[in-house]
């Protein structure tokens, strides 16, 4: 299936959830912010809620520093 990421059109498995696709990117997932189809999500849906086709994702990662 096709979901688009950060603006770019990525390839995944089909049933891929929120949770597995940020751990595959290499993203910490306390450190960031997920957005599925304009709408953030509440991070406790990441492991439940699955991709599907034609989903757009906007990840969105904190940095610290001083």
């Amino acid at each position: 299936m096709r979901v688009t990421v950060n603006g770019d059109v990525r390839e995944l498995r089909d049933g891929v959830s929120v949770e597995e696709f940020v751990r595959e990117l290499g993203f910490a997932a306390r450190r960031i912010a997920v957005a599925l189809n304009l709408d953030v999500l509440p991070r406790a849906e990441y492991g439940t809620r699955r991709l599907r086709e034609g989903d757009v994702v906007e990840i969105v990662q904190f940095i610290g520093g001083g």
